[in-house]
């Protein structure tokens, strides 16, 4: 049960991780330079819509993997490490969440009208909040790798 825990764990964080890089160092630069305001703006729309929906599964299946293996050792017996990458891993929920939660329906709202201009705003938004997680997870994945 372990190993499928801690197998969870990974593809929830690989995901999560990974899908956040790719959309800011792959997607969204070739969207900037590519498309107009009218055309970006819905297709990074749709694919956060996309996304989102992926990472909302991946995130309930970290916490609760985290967690389970947590109990599992207990809380006192549980390396630091551990007790790290809870932290950052329930800040990073919460981020998510609000990004979710608030900033993508402010973006499709504003894509639904044809407001350009708010649905910059809402997606730079969304893209603060997305390098923000993906320091942090980057940061919880060198603590995991090297057991700080």
């Amino acid at each position: 049960m372990r190993n499928v825990l801690l197998l969870s764990h990974l593809a929830g964080v690989i995901v999560w991780i990974g899908g956040m890089f790719f959309v800011q160092f792959c997607l969204r630069p070739v969207a900037v330079t590519q498309l107009p305001p009218a055309q970006r703006l819905p297709l990074m729309a749709a694919v956060l819509g996309r996304f989102f929906r992926v990472v909302a599964i991946a995130v309930l299946v970290i916490v609760a993997s985290g967690l389970l293996r947590l109990l599992d050792v207990g809380f006192a017996a549980a390396p630091r490490a551990w007790h790290a990458m809870m932290s950052s891993g329930l800040i990073m929920a919460v981020v998510f969440a609000y990004l979710y939660g608030i900033c993508y329906p402010a973006l499709t709202a504003a894509v639904a009208a044809a407001d350009w201009q708010r649905a910059g705003q809402a997606l730079e938004r969304i893209r603060k909040g997305v390098v923000f997680n993906l320091v942090l997870g980057a940061a919880t994945i060198v603590v995991a790798a090297l057991g700080l």
